[in-house]
């Protein structure tokens, strides 16, 4: 298997293992809270700061490097923000 195959599926691997790491989105717990405007605003923004953060964190914490911790980082902070 060639090494950018054997990279592509380990960051599939990886951004499937890290599907749970979030109990709910961002925009979930936004809507659930109500809010609006500027408190909304504020809100996603710290939400995607800290999620950022700990998605980073867990890349690190996985050795992960190039596309695997590109495609990683990418697919935790979709489900931790929430499309």
């Amino acid at each position: 298997m060639s090494h950018t195959i054997r990279t592509g599926v380990l960051a599939m691997a990886f951004a499937l293992a890290s599907g749970g790491a979030f109990a709910d989105s961002c925009k979930i717990e936004a809507g659930s809270k109500k809010l609006a405007g500027a408190a909304l605003t504020s809100f996603m923004k710290k939400c995607q700061t800290d999620a950022s953060a700990t998605c980073e964190r867990q890349a690190a914490d996985k050795k992960l490097h190039g596309a695997a911790k590109t495609s990683f980082t990418k697919k935790c902070l979709t489900d931790a923000v929430g499309t």
